[in-house]
């Protein structure tokens, strides 16, 4: 009797050991790596977007970040991205439109296979603040989805189509998780002004912290003839390339909502 009772016991125990386990395990996620005990649930953790409009970020730092806007074409990108390559600028980052990506998904694979960053530039290129907030998720969603069939990548920065926005537009695409992102030196690129004057007023304008924004849709063919002038002309003042995101994560922001 002795014999099955230690026996019966020893059973219970390794019942309760597989229990235990079973209920470890369940916590793991899908490559069975186990998560702590305490682990809080991952939106406790998410950080907020940043509120206002994103201009450029306080710092001493000469660190730049290089934008480029596509809403149209393919006489452009390709270029640019081979610039950007040959340079060995290695951080910037894309803000792309909803149709452009899906008629041009190779193109958008390309940016983020050699590393760049994409951002959101809406889907219809209209000014936000004519529509309503309904519209605007609308817009913002499609955009979201034909970025991320295209490259896999889920957006969290967002160009208003040509700048545009005011409070409302502002309130909502922070609500929707989004960081808004314009600009301190604006290339003028897609008024066609000469790469020399494309050069000179971003070279010239250019400060730490800064946001540059610059085209590369078909609009502004003038872009391929500047690029490389203007990493030069930056790198020879010193300055370091790095994607929005990262500039962001190195300094106080400079924002603002009109």
């Amino acid at each position: 009797m002795h014999k099955k009772r230690t026996l019966k016991q020893a059973g219970v125990l390794l019942m309760t050991a597989a229990l235990f386990a079973g209920v470890v395990f369940s916590q793991s996620d899908t490559k069975g790596t186990l998560l702590p005990a305490t682990a809080e649930p991952a939106t406790a953790t998410k950080q907020p977007a940043p509120q206002g409009a994103i201009y450029k970020v306080n710092t001493e730092k000469k660190i730049v970040a290089l934008t480029f806007d596509i809403s149209w074409g393919e006489k452009a990108p390709g270029p640019i991205l081979d610039i950007l390559e040959q340079k060995g600028v290695k951080k910037s980052t894309f803000f792309l439109s909803g149709p452009w990506t899906t008629t041009h998904p190779e193109i958008a694979k390309r940016i983020k296979s050699l590393g760049y960053e994409i951002g959101n530039h809406g889907n219809k290129h209209d000014d936000f603040p004519k529509y309503p907030n309904e519209w605007i998720q609308e817009q913002v969603t499609k955009s979201e989805q034909s970025i991320f069939d295209a490259t896999g990548v889920k957006t969290n920065l967002i160009r208003t189509p040509n700048g545009a926005f005011d409070k409302r537009v502002i309130a909502k695409l922070n609500a929707m998780g989004y960081t808004v992102v314009q600009w301190t030196t604006d290339s003028r690129d897609w008024m066609r002004p000469g790469a020399d004057k494309i050069v000179e007023r971003v070279v010239t304008k250019a400060v730490p912290g800064d946001i540059i924004l610059m085209h590369a849709s078909d609009s502004a063919l003038q872009t391929i003839d500047a690029l490389p002038r203007i990493i030069d002309g930056l790198k020879a003042k010193g300055y370091e390339f790095l994607t929005v995101s990262e500039l962001l994560a190195n300094a106080n922001v400079t924002s603002k909502a009109e």
